[in-house]
């Protein structure tokens, strides 16, 4: 049930930045755990590459919201 008003919801201004703070925080902890891959087992290179996988999703979806918040006229489903 909806009212049809053209008010905008409180926290729709809060993904674009909560996204592009955990594409931050994934990209730093990919920075931090490569030492300890390049000097250690093959197997350790996993959690940097899983990091930089996240911070790569992180910023897709916050490119996504950015471009759907920004034109809602839009239809983007592809």
């Amino acid at each position: 049930m909806s009212d049809e008003s053209d008010q905008t919801s409180i926290t729709d201004g809060y993904v674009v930045p909560i996204a592009g703070l955990m594409a931050l925080m994934f990209a730093l902890m990919a920075g931090l755990t490569v030492p300890r891959a390049l000097s250690g087992d093959p197997a350790d290179a996993v959690l940097p590459v899983g990091f930089a996988v996240g911070a790569i999703a992180a910023l897709r979806l916050r490119q996504r919201y950015a471009a759907a918040s920004a034109d809602p006229t839009t239809d983007e489903t592809s």
